[in-house]
């Protein structure tokens, strides 16, 4: 059994695979992926028995994280052959991925479970639920536009052209950064790619125009198409802690010690002095374990960084203990809530 990481030209090799454990997904939506998507991500194999029998796929993104742009990975196509299931694979895949996001640098990553329960066992935890916006109304007709009334105001609905795409980039940026904090940047490449994905799957992206200008992108979902009520969830885990707290605001003058613990990744588990303003943002110190003022599970700190739970639920979780002084303390911290990563794959 051996753990590896392909080359490039080596990840058409697992398409065998991603068919056999995902056959769901359409012949046209793999060659899609395999064509597009596998052109600038990562692929985590073991090979047994002369052949590949569990892969983990990192498909990298953009996120802004407040005003910074960060590269986070998207973790997907967790599989494992059926008949060598049950043997930790999966886990030995998620340990050695995980440590090769850490020493590049990478704040933190995510991904869309089949099963929360499948992921927590490893640190994850749900911040977000996905709330793609779509649109019911049919297609327009082919280089035509119709009219959509939304909210008692009128819209013009076309078809996603690939020379708009740049435009509504910049008409997206322009509204996410207002309304969020935490989301994957939005570039002409960006609608490129998601124009292909939708194609890929029958369906069609559209623009609404107001006035001219660009009001928003959907997804079309032809009437009485049936639509999963479920809102797919969104699990993230710290990958360097230390990075990812770099990248907090602050209500006010910040100081404390406080233990970081992680069963998985090693170089989490330390001591750290926080202070900073609401000038400054996060600044950090190595601390001695003597002045800690409470400890932290990584899990426990990334659910209350992302705003997933608030100061007294994550003092309930087992591996957190706090000082009464520190509790206060991480109080201003001002958590990443606004979230929204709606990304398929």
């Amino acid at each position: 059994m051996e753990i590896r990481k392909l080359a490039i030209d080596e990840h058409p090799c697992t398409r065998g695979l991603y068919e056999e454990v995902f056959p769901e997904d359409s012949k046209s939506f793999v060659d899609y992926y395999y064509t597009e998507k596998t052109k600038d991500n990562q692929i985590y194999v073991i090979e047994e028995d002369g052949a590949v029998q569990a892969m983990l796929h990192l498909n990298p993104y953009q996120i802004m994280v407040g005003a910074e742009e960060k590269t986070a990975h998207y973790i997907v196509a967790v599989a494992t052959r059926k008949e060598y299931r049950k043997r930790g694979y999966m886990a030995l895949l998620l340990k050695r991925a995980l440590a090769d996001m850490q020493k590049a640098g990478e704040a933190f990553t995510f991904l869309m479970p089949a099963a929360e329960a499948i992921y927590e066992p490893h640190d994850f935890r749900t911040v977000y639920e996905q709330d793609r916006k779509v649109y019911r109304g049919g297609l327009p007709g082919e280089g035509r536009a119709h009219t959509a009334w939304e909210d008692g105001k009128p819209f013009q609905v076309t078809e996603l052209k690939e020379e708009e795409c740049e435009e509504t980039a910049l008409a997206a940026e322009a509204y996410l950064a207002e309304h969020y904090q935490v989301y994957a940047r939005r570039t002409e490449r960006y609608y490129s790619r998601l124009k292909k994905e939708c194609e890929s799957d029958g369906g069609k992206l559209l623009v609404f125009r107001r006035d001219g200008a660009i009001a928003d992108c959907r997804l079309c979902v032809r009437p009485g198409e049936e639509a999963s009520k479920e809102k797919p969830k969104i699990m993230v885990r710290a990958v360097d802690v230390r990075r990812l707290l770099m990248s907090m605001r602050l209500k006010e003058l910040t100081a404390f010690c406080i233990t970081v613990t992680d069963p998985i990744i090693e170089e989490n588990n330390r001591c750290l002095v926080v202070t900073g303003t609401e000038y400054s943002g996060v600044m950090l110190m190595d601390g001695k374990e003597e002045n800690s003022e409470g400890s932290i599970t990584v899990a426990a700190l990334t659910s209350f960084l992302f705003g997933a739970k608030s100061v007294e639920e994550i003092c309930l979780e087992e591996g957190v203990g706090l000082s009464p002084r520190l509790r206060e303390e991480l109080r201003k911290i001002v958590p990443l809530s606004r979230i929204y990563l709606n990304e398929a794959v």
